[in-house]
């Protein structure tokens, strides 16, 4: 173990001060610090401090997400600390799961959880591993197949040999996936965008203003006292805070509703979603299998088959298989008295029971079709081929009454939402573009496309080529496995898409916390709703409509207020320039501008609750257009704030310009 570590997913942790100086260390925070450092030198300390307040809100918020992506792969390493059996010193002992090694025999039973990448030698078992690949139903993993840390036994024995641990492992790997993923800052970027214009301009008037303070004989504390007010009217300090406000008073709408949000940055990516690749199993699916159809032979009856295969099964076996067809069996389960059951073996693909029925006694078995054909020397049913194409579970049911004969087959199958149609169709409707993921084969997944009403081409997750597309791309990805949910994710993102990602298992937490709008479902796993950013905690799918178009409205809230600061960031500096050209002073004081930015970033915030309309398409951050907007309406202000500037020196010379701020020229 010294060699390999311990059977454990490694946690990189950060400590407090590089996190600090990490998130201080950037081109935003460097505005809003050099903003500080000049307000504390011109003795303005109650505007130091609410700048300093903004700054320390931000910084916050960002550890606190950081830390949420720790969590995530802090529930992961929980699931390994388990005890395994283990052959050491040739004997079987009961040992800590994080203590295994590569090479280590271990043996499997119903229930455990498999604490490593296990290959089998000896035995047969039915695995769920749901949470790690999306596959909806229990595998059979026999002598030489492999066992993945992280499936459950559902039936059967096994002995096997370790071949991976910890990080080295699928789900480790996965693990490492949470870890190293985010979603890029849209956001903040915005933020920087429209402070660099800001900035341009500054730098434009200051050049200007400068070498007309100087052609006026102003002495250089002027010009510096200038240039200072000239950036304290610049920075936007209140805009990520606005943002920020906007987000979380939306996010407490939506809690209202059942839809949780873990990063407030999701609900401001949601208005911007292009794409949203929606998990199969347990999203559009309900992760529970049920009887998808019956094909009796011959003169029996669908209720018939039904019977007799129920009697071939056990609720006490709790499984899924005995589970739905007793469901759909209802009262009439049973062919009679059961005088003996044997279960589901993964070696004979078989169950059977002896029952009796009208004063005889007969046998009954239902399993894999071919093995159950063979029993009832009959070739398989004409109907397995195409049961089975939609990728649904086809068993085949016998009874033996002096010789066995076959009574037809049962399709089982994973059932599609009620809803999830028509949430895909309002989808649509809003511009966002469906990508169903599953791990599935392909006919499986065509099948369930094709009942939620998604129509385009099925690739597979080594043909992602198409992905990157236009509207024509693929509508379905069959095969997926979490490293590639990651991988689509980052292909999608890369060709210009806001990603929204859903689903509730351990495999997709890797993609879930890559994705912009990472959507965890009322059933996920801890893992999964750790690295989301959205939880639902409701069934079912409308929520996320609900979200998109919440998400639609703070777009529009934080919209309003960006336009508003922006117009007065361009008229205040133009304002003051031009007071110096028009009247050869400077038309604020110190204390005037203190004011101005509380007027006009930290109450203009009160636009993030206006009331807002979600709009038909995705909302996207056009900075230019934005800018543009701000200019046409600054430009009329300016005049009017110059003519008003004007009249109240010729009205009133006592107070109007000639007080502001006069130059010692």
């Amino acid at each position: 173990m010294e060699t390999v570590g311990p059977n454990a997913v490694p946690l990189k942790h950060t400590g407090l001060p590089a996190r600090l100086l990490r998130k201080l260390w950037a081109p935003v925070p460097w505005m809003l610090e050099a903003t500080i450092v000049l307000e504390s030198v011109l003795g303005k300390w109650l505007d130091a401090l609410i700048i300093l307040a903004v700054l320390s809100l931000n910084t916050a918020l960002g550890i606190i997400q950081e830390r949420r992506a720790e969590a995530a792969v802090d529930l992961l390493r929980t699931r390994l600390e388990i005890n395994a059996r283990a052959l050491r010193d040739g004997a079987w002992t009961m040992i800590p799961a994080s203590r295994l090694v590569p090479g280590d025999a271990i043996h499997l039973r119903v229930g455990d959880f498999v604490p490593a990448d296990v290959v089998v030698h000896d035995g047969t078992v039915m695995v769920d591993q749901s949470t790690l690949t999306g596959e909806s139903m229990p595998v059979a993993r026999g002598p030489e197949s492999t066992v993945y840390s992280g499936a459950t036994v559902m039936r059967g024995e096994a002995s096997g040999t370790v071949t991976a641990t910890g990080a080295a492992t699928y789900f480790g790997k996965t693990a490492e996936l949470v870890g190293s993923s985010a979603p890029a800052a849209h956001l903040e970027h915005v933020v920087l965008r429209i402070v660099r214009v800001f900035i341009a301009v500054d730098l434009v008037l200051a050049v200007a203003g400068t070498a007309g303070l100087a052609a006026a004989g102003s002495t250089t504390a002027d010009v510096i006292s200038y240039a200072v007010i000239l950036l304290l009217a610049s920075v936007p300090v209140a805009m990520p805070a606005a943002f920020a406000l906007a987000g979380a008073l939306g996010a407490r709408h939506l809690a209202s509703l059942g839809i949780l949000t873990t990063r407030l940055t999701a609900l401001q990516d949601a208005a911007s979603m292009s794409v949203l690749c929606i998990d199969k199993t347990g999203t559009l699916t309900e992760n529970r299998l049920a009887v998808a159809a019956v094909a009796p032979i011959g003169d029996v009856s669908r209720d018939e088959l039904l019977r007799w295969a129920a009697a071939a099964s056990d609720a006490a076996t709790q499984d899924p298989l005995d589970l739905a067809i007793l469901a759909a069996a209802g009262e009439s389960a049973g062919a009679g008295d059961r005088l003996s059951f044997t279960p589901f073996d993964p070696a004979t693909k078989r169950s059977e029971a002896t029952v009796s029925r009208d004063g005889r006694t007969v046998r009954v078995a239902k399993g894999a079709p071919h093995v159950i054909a063979a029993m009832a020397e009959a070739a398989p049913p004409a109907d397995l081929a195409a049961l089975a194409a939609g990728g649904a579970r086809v068993l085949a049911v016998a009874v033996n009454d002096g010789t066995w004969r076959l009574l037809g087959l049962i399709a089982l199958a994973d059932r599609v939402r009620p809803e999830a149609a028509g949430l895909l169709a309002r989808l649509t409707g809003l511009g966002i573009r469906v990508i169903m993921v599953t791990g599935d084969s392909a006919g499986t997944a065509a099948a369930v496309a094709a009942d939620v009403g998604l129509t385009g081409d099925v690739v597979q997750a080594d043909d992602l080529a198409a992905l990157t597309g236009g509207e024509g791309g693929p509508s379905v990805i069959a095969q997926v496995l979490p490293q590639d949910k990651h991988r689509i994710v980052q292909l999608l993102q890369q060709a210009g898409h806001v990603v929204g990602m859903t689903g509730d298992g351990v495999n997709d937490a890797p993609a879930l916390r890559q994705a912009e709008v990472g959507i965890a479902m009322e059933t996920a796993t801890d893992v999964a709703k750790s690295a989301a950013g959205v939880v639902l905690v409701r069934g079912g799918l409308n929520d996320i409509v609900g979200l998109v178009e919440e998400s639609r409205r703070i777009h529009q809230r934080s919209l309003t207020y960006a336009l508003n600061v922006s117009v007065k960031k361009l008229e205040v500096p133009l304002l003051l320039t031009a007071g110096v050209f028009s009247f050869g002073q400077l038309v604020f004081t110190p204390l005037l501008m203190a004011l101005l930015l509380l007027a006009n970033d930290v109450v203009s915030m009160m636009l993030t609750t206006d009331n807002a309309r979600s709009s038909q398409r995705p909302d996207t951050w056009h900075v230019g257009r934005t800018i543009a907007g701000a200019l046409v309406v600054a430009v009329p202000m300016l005049g009017s704030s110059l003519a008003l500037l004007w009249a109240s020196g010729q009205l009133w010379p006592g107070g109007g310009i000639d007080q502001s701020a006069p130059l010692s020229s």
